[in-house]
């Protein structure tokens, strides 16, 4: 045998001794984890059945437990139906009981009747045997007596009655007159036809004028008013019909002035931003009214035709001024007379709310205004109260009647209102109207008191020969539908603008 035979002969048993060594070892120590985890698992159940009975034993004991209070509960149910039973018993006894009195008495009571209806048709057969009448002819002799006697004293009294009623009605009604003017007191606003733009020095006048007239041209197209430079110094005036134009005008010129820059395009800026501010501001008159009167309840868009009143005038009166002067004659009158204070300070409020729109909607201001208020939802009350104030329509309540003394009392004060004022506004906004019916035609403004009136198309769509077609027209028209001294000049302006940038 080799030495390198003995040395992989002896390597082997040792490999082979090795195994066997590690499979018994493995085996041992698998035998010992399986009993550890058997006696885990003993020793779990154990406690699990351990638990197991004390949940039981538990719930058995707190089964028992509801179990006696149930059946105690259920005992005292059954005691208190059953003397339940005892008292419905005790009373249904007791009301056949009084049933059966009831009865009784009914009995007795019909048999009493009867008694006293037989003697009393026996005693008036014997009153009537001895006095020879029935009893109907003896009620008309008496009252026939009666009559002749107090006649002449009842007309007397009926007279006196009625002339002193006459007389305190009369004193009543001067007496709610006189307090409820009294208590609301207000000046007198008379509307105005122009309005003068302080300037810092002459020179402005001529960058208001600008180049061959182009910027006071592009003002009084966009603006809708006639700027009036002259020789005074330091004034220019604006004239226009419209007070909201006014207003916006001068706002804008204002502006214009104090910024320094004076050119078409910042015109047109400017007098777009003021349109918004003079917007801004009929809302907040709007508001200012509605509050002042106590009517803080109406939709926004309502209240925003009550501001456009500011600007509008009746007779020469403010029209909103008026409005609110009335609400609290009204108010007072209904106070004292005890109709709905609420609905008639609303109905006056709002009862010439139709004049905001009357320019631009076919019908009478009342028509208008019973619209406007259906459309935002204002009650029928309310409408009914304002609607009858030039008697268009019946008083249907007691507050239209006096939203209508309201409007005569605002209306008749001295210097309330002017005639001439009113025609000449009529007149201007009828210049303004035929010319805007024109197709063709983008806007039209009445200047120079209503001896002129400039009417601006649309170059795109009119050409020169359709310009002087459409002065011809206007001019046909308003000598058909207008009254007025003189002539009036008719100025047709088509103009074209083109604009680019360079970048």
């Amino acid at each position: 045998m080799t030495p390198l035979f003995a040395f992989f002969a002896t390597l082997f048993f040792v490999g082979i001794l090795g195994v066997l060594t590690g499979y018994f070892l493995k085996s041992f120590f698998v035998m010992r984890t399986k009993e550890n985890i058997e006696g885990t698992i003993a020793k779990m159940r154990s406690e699990a059945e351990r638990k197991a009975s004390e949940i039981l034993t538990k719930a058995e004991q707190q089964s028992q437990s509801v179990l006696a209070r149930t059946q105690t509960e259920i005992q005292e149910q059954k005691q208190e139906a059953s003397e339940a039973r005892k008292r419905i018993t005790s009373k249904e006894e007791y009301l056949d009981k009084k049933e059966q009195e009831i009865d009784t008495l009914k009995k007795e009571t019909t048999h009493i009747n009867k008694e006293a209806l037989e003697n009393r048709s026996e005693q008036k057969k014997t009153l009537e045997k001895l006095a020879h009448l029935s009893e109907k002819d003896a009620q008309a002799q008496l009252i026939a007596l009666i009559e002749q006697d107090e006649r002449d004293a009842l007309l007397a009294r009926m007279r006196k009655l009625e002339q002193e009623g006459d007389d305190a009605f009369k004193q009543k009604a001067k007496d709610l007159l006189v307090t409820a003017i009294h208590r609301y007191g207000n000046s007198v606003e008379n509307d105005i036809m122009s309005t003068s733009v302080t300037l810092p020095d002459d020179e402005t006048k001529g960058k208001i004028i600008g180049k061959e007239g182009r910027n006071i041209k592009s003002f009084e197209k966009e603006a809708g008013v006639q700027l009036i430079i002259d020789d005074t110094p330091g004034v220019i005036s604006i004239s226009s019909f419209d007070p909201i134009r006014r207003a916006i005008a001068k706002q804008a010129l204002e502006e214009l002035i104090n910024d320094g820059r004076i050119q078409p395009a910042r015109i047109e800026s400017v007098l777009d931003q003021t349109k918004k501010s003079v917007s801004k501001m009929i809302t907040k008159k709007g508001k200012a009214a509605a509050l002042d009167c106590g009517i803080a309840d109406l939709p926004d868009e309502l209240v925003e035709t009550l501001g456009m009143l500011y600007f509008r005038y009746s007779y020469g009166q403010n029209v909103l001024q008026h409005s609110v002067e009335m609400a609290h004659l009204a108010g007072t009158l209904a106070d004292q007379v005890g109709a709905d204070s609420y609905v008639a300070k609303a109905g006056a409020l709002l009862h010439d709310i139709g004049k905001a729109e009357d320019h631009a909607v076919e019908g009478s201001h009342v028509d208008i205004g019973r619209r406007i208020l259906r459309k935002h939802g204002i009650s029928e009350e309310v409408i009914k109260a304002m609607q009858s104030h030039h008697e268009e329509y019946p008083y249907e309540n007691v507050e239209a009647i006096l939203v209508q003394v309201a409007d005569a009392i605002s209306g008749g004060r001295p210097g309330a209102r002017s005639d001439i004022a009113n025609m000449y506004i009529k007149k201007l906004d009828g210049l303004e109207r035929i010319s805007q019916s024109i197709p063709g035609v983008e806007s039209a403004y009445a200047l120079s008191a209503g001896r002129e009136v400039r009417v601006f198309v649309n170059p795109e769509e009119v050409d020169d020969y359709r310009a002087k077609k459409i002065a011809r027209e206007v001019a046909k028209q308003i000598e058909q539908e207008l009254k007025y001294p003189g002539e009036i000049k008719v100025h047709v302006i088509r103009e074209s603008r083109i604009i680019d940038y360079a970048r």
